[in-house]
């Protein structure tokens, strides 16, 4: 009675050593290190990481070790200054090609590494770096699509011969036509275009009234959100930042969170930036229907520009900085139907004048009535106009930029554009000395609770109290092994809920235990009370565990940020104190108890 097969041990066995590899890496702590990583190249090879080796070695400033992981180089160093200096003499070599970041890297030994293994991964409280909070325009990323229609339904009427004007006012799309005659077709040819529309006739008979419907709207919103996480996602990665954080939260707004940051000055202007270009022919009648008239950069003369627009932001697939006859330029390099439509104007407009013009979408705070109330105010504004001198099709050169302005626009267009316009709310800087201080006292929280359980243990259940004390030390080293293996990030309400669990995990041990003292006074032998312990206890120790796991499941679900970490920890250390307490004390007890005559048992 009381005894487990040989397998079942071995594999208990197993299971620890296997969770005991997985958290070893946490042990040999994290330094100081710098990241770098090649945008456009895609991944750095081993010559490269020699050469960033190189430079910094003769610089007199000496690594503590060089490595490659995942297409990135990592260097790093024993102190913090070594690695502000290394970063600086790095970007000033290598800035324009890569992307340079200060980060953290774990301490742990080459073998751990080539396992694939890593620590835990910190979040932004114990890590430090920045928290940014930005809500997307949605009425401009609904806009931007019925301006679409606007200009699609235009130039289907018209090639209908249908005289038409229409307008885009106030979240829908008005369609005139001259003759009432013509209504008729004209509805015909929108519901063509878009059989999703709603559709309204005016009342002057000669109208119609078009806008999206609700499930359009929604649709067209949650695609902004998705493409301008792409989007800032791929900006972050451009500037080089290590394990940055991207994500929705809500219906309109993006999180952002950027380890190790320090200074996010320049990282705003990044983020929000809605800068994005646009190549338009000139109207040199002046008089073509939808041309409209744009100023000049720089107080350059206005110019009439047509409607059509030959190429636009979300067309272009990479764009550098550089300089072209002494000048700041942009080379932009189009995708394939960009750069069939720019084959085609240039092919049909030579000696022709076509005009680059750059768009920003900003929100600024007005007073008005007293009260303060923000607005989207739109810039248009012609940079640079070109004669077309030669045919030319997915690559060619912008100018008119400073050199600031070209390095920063390049930035952005290979990124991509966002879909809507996006507006900082909130920030928050979170130092490194602060995320350590989180981290030390979480420790503490930790160690004291540890071993207040264990003495209490000990002292209360003797010999099954040390049994639980070992499966409470393994609980800790699974929970940290499948922090690890998952790469969740550990937050402080993470810590919170691992210091929670350490209490947690005994419960169920303490009703095993009281369960076998009951039957022990009862009368009952030492073997049956330990097997009655474990069975009779089990049905409450699973309700309880269970009942608490949907209420962490629930938190995950609908909390987001902090309440997910805590959410996170709270449910592993469910699942693995009921594995440490039923199975693994079971184990224990069965090898030292089971099997054999004994009169009483310390407990």
């Amino acid at each position: 009675m009381n005894k487990y097969p040989a397998w079942l041990n071995a594999l208990l066995v197993l299971v620890l050593l296997v969770g005991a590899l997985f958290a070893l890496p946490n042990i040999y702590g994290s330094a100081p290190a710098v990241q770098i990583v090649a945008p456009k190249v895609g991944s750095i090879d081993a010559s490269q990481l020699e050469e960033f080796e190189r430079v910094v070695d003769n610089a007199g400033i000496e690594p503590e070790a060089a490595y490659l992981l995942d297409g990135r180089a990592v260097i790093r160093f024993t102190s913090h200054n070594d690695q502000v200096s290394a970063s600086t003499l790095l970007r000033e070599n290598y800035g324009r090609e890569f992307g340079i970041a200060n980060t953290v890297a774990p301490r742990m030994p080459d073998w751990l590494r080539s396992l694939g293994l890593n620590p835990m991964s910190l979040g932004l409280d114990l890590r430090g770096g920045v928290y940014v909070l930005l809500e997307v325009d949605m009425e401009t990323a609904v806009n931007k699509r019925l301006e679409l229609y606007e200009e699609n339904f235009s130039d289907l009427l018209r090639d209908a011969r249908i005289r038409n004007r229409v307008e885009l006012d106030a979240g829908a799309i008005t369609v005139r036509v001259t003759d009432a005659k013509d209504l008729d077709a004209a509805r015909k040819i929108i519901r063509a275009a878009d059989s999703d529309v709603i559709i309204i006739d005016g009342s002057d008979g000669r109208s119609l009234r078009v806008r999206m419907t609700d499930e359009q709207i929604k649709a067209r919103q949650d695609l902004a959100i998705e493409q301008n996480v792409t989007t800032l996602r791929n900006r972050v990665n451009e500037l080089g930042v290590a394990e940055p954080i991207v994500q929705r939260q809500g219906a309109d707004r993006i999180v952002v969170q950027l380890p190790g940051v320090e200074d996010p000055t320049e990282l705003d202007k990044i983020l929000t930036a809605t800068a994005t270009l646009e190549f338009r022919l000139v109207d040199q009648s002046g008089n073509e229907p939808g041309s409209r008239t744009y100023p000049g950069r720089g107080g350059e003369a206005s110019q009439v520009l047509k409607r059509k627009i030959i190429a636009s932001g979300d067309q272009i697939i990479d764009a550098s900085a550089g300089f072209s006859e002494g000048q700041p330029a942009v080379s932009i390099k189009l995708d394939a139907a960009g750069g069939e439509s720019m084959l085609e104007t240039t092919q049909n407009n030579l000696q022709k004048p076509m005009s680059t013009l750059f768009i920003e979408t900003n929100r600024e705070t007005v007073i008005r009535d007293g009260e303060p109330q923000t607005r989207t105010v739109k810039t248009e504004e012609i940079i640079n106009t070109a004669t077309i001198r030669g045919v030319f099709k997915n690559n060619f050169q912008i100018t008119g930029l400073t050199p600031g302005e070209a390095r920063d626009l390049a930035l952005l267009l290979r990124a991509g554009a966002l879909a809507a316009p996006v507006y900082k709310i909130d920030d928050r800087t979170i130092g490194p000395s602060l995320g350590a201080d989180n981290i030390k006292r979480g420790y503490e929280a930790i160690v004291i609770g540890f071993v207040a359980v264990i003495v209490f243990m000990a002292i209360y259940y003797r010999g099954f109290g040390l049994i639980a004390d070992l499966a409470l030390f393994s609980n800790l080293i699974f929970i940290v092994a499948l922090l690890s293996l998952l790469q969740a990030s550990l937050t402080l309400p993470g810590i919170a809920g691992i210091v929670l669990t350490v209490g947690m995990a005994v419960d169920a041990n303490v009703l095993i235990f009281e369960r076998i003292r009951e039957e022990l006074a009862a009368g009952v032998g030492p073997q049956a009370a330990i097997n009655s312990g474990y069975e009779k206890a089990f049905s409450s120790i699973a309700d309880a565990n269970i009942t608490t796991l949907i209420a962490a499941i629930v938190l995950f679900a609908f909390g987001s940020g902090p309440v997910k970490g805590f959410a996170i920890t709270l449910s592993l250390g469910i699942v693995t104190s009921m594995f440490t307490s039923i199975v693994g004390t079971r184990a224990i007890v069965n090898v030292l108890f089971g099997g054999r005559r004994i009169e009483s048992l310390p407990v």
